[in-house]
């Protein structure tokens, strides 16, 4: 969550879960669920050995499996276990955790991670296809196939994609806003008489980089709300592994068949409290691939009526930012309709992206009913639907725009 001081903060469907959880999309390199782990994180630490105990099954594999562990005090934290880079924790083994973020109180995901399980070792993968290296020039760096490699059974049919061919891409800064999304696009094509079609996640490198701590990736996926992941640049674990956001929007279209696509980084984000330090400040650059690439780019506004912080009250200074400094192509922002001094607010503060994009007006009736319907818990920056609809309701507004036909 982005704070008031320096550091990478957790936001929502991020992070641990109970062991045998719904893993997140599941590749190469990926993990999903944790539970209980611990060694006593020191201030600046950037690592403390533990005790495994109450090992947690893992759901499947690359999911993140559960141990308690304490370190020599008894002091007990959860930490998270990528089981594909680290291999899996028992009971009784000790582990190696990094613990710098807990120690300094940051949201990332609530927990430690396992760097590595000293005493057993994961077996080094079978041989197999493809070159990209993920987390690159990091200890626990993964190496996967890429959707556009020369080893990729979809090789050719990117070699030469260029075009997106008018296809709807919602973009969004925050996590959270993926549910809200998918439950406006959702609730407009039922309207229309039409099927849900085909729903594609492109992951940035902004926040968490496995896929597979996403919470709220995985119960979509279980759902069928969610036909594909694709992570990019750094991001690993998606169904399709791609180098950069432009083949990742050309993969959603061309090999996964993509109705409508939404991109947003991972689970958790980088902030600092300045205008520019913010990871979510990317997602004007993926309006400009979008545009590029001959895609209709819908601009997702990030809203609060609920946030203390003055500079998110309303439109958030950082889509303000994003899509008023970085975002050079024209998009369509949508502006949700809410009622009120909020609402009133919302449409003074995004009459100043008039000049670069179309500002869309759309009605957030019946709204509340498709957030119902979400197989996910809703969340952002530790608020719910209940506090903070305004969040949910703009995000849900863009899905409900980007399922109109043009």
């Amino acid at each position: 969550m982005e704070g008031d001081r320096p550091g990478s903060h957790g936001e929502d469907g991020a992070g641990t879960t109970a062991a045998g959880a719904a893993p997140g999309p599941g590749a190469s390199g990926a993990a999903g669920a944790a539970g209980a782990a611990g060694a006593a994180p020191s201030p600046g630490a950037t690592g403390a050995a533990g005790t495994a105990g109450a090992a947690g099954t893992a759901s499947a594999a690359g999911t993140a499996s559960a141990a308690g562990t304490a370190d020599a005090a008894g002091t007990v934290v959860r930490a998270t276990a990528l089981v594909d880079l680290v291999g899996t924790p028992e009971v009784g083994d000790e582990v190696l955790l990094s613990v710098s973020a807990l120690a300094r109180g940051l949201g990332t995901g609530g927990s430690a991670g396992v760097v590595a399980v000293p005493g057993r070792l994961p077996a080094d993968p079978p041989p197999a296809p493809g070159h990209l290296v993920k987390a690159r020039y990091t200890p626990l760096q993964a190496m996967v196939l890429g959707v556009d490699e020369q080893e990729s059974p979809a090789h050719g049919a990117l070699v030469d994609a260029d075009d997106l061919d008018d296809l709807p891409v919602v973009v969004a800064d925050l996590h959270s806003a993926l549910p809200a999304v998918l439950a406006g696009w959702r609730a407009e094509r039922a309207v229309r008489g039409l099927a849900p079609g085909r729903c594609v996640y492109v992951m940035t490198d902004g926040g968490a980089l496995p896929a597979a701590l996403s919470r709220a990736a995985a119960g979509l996926r279980a759902a069928g709300w969610v036909d594909a992941v694709v992570t990019t640049g750094q991001a690993f674990g998606g169904d399709a592994e791609a180098v950069t956001l432009h083949t990742g929007l050309l993969a959603a279209k061309h090999v996964l068949g993509a109705d409508l696509v939404v991109v947003a980084q991972g689970p958790g984000n980088l902030g600092t409290g300045t205008r520019w330090g913010f990871s979510g400040v990317a997602c004007g650059e993926a309006v400009n691939a979008v545009s590029v690439l001959g895609g209709r780019p819908v601009a997702s506004l990030r809203v609060s009526g609920a946030d203390a912080r003055e500079r998110h009250r309303g439109v958030s200074h950082h889509s303000l930012t994003a899509y008023g400094r970085v975002a050079l192509a024209r998009a369509e922002v949508v502006v949700p309709r809410l009622a009120g001094d909020l609402g009133t607010r919302v449409r003074q503060q995004a009459a100043a992206l008039a000049d670069r994009h179309e500002l869309v007006e759309v009605d957030v009736a019946g709204l509340d009913e498709a957030l119902a319907t979400s197989p996910v818990r809703l969340s952002t920056m530790g608020r719910g639907a209940d506090e903070d609809p305004a969040a949910f309701l703009a995000a849900a507004a863009a899905g409900r725009w980007a399922a109109t036909a043009r």
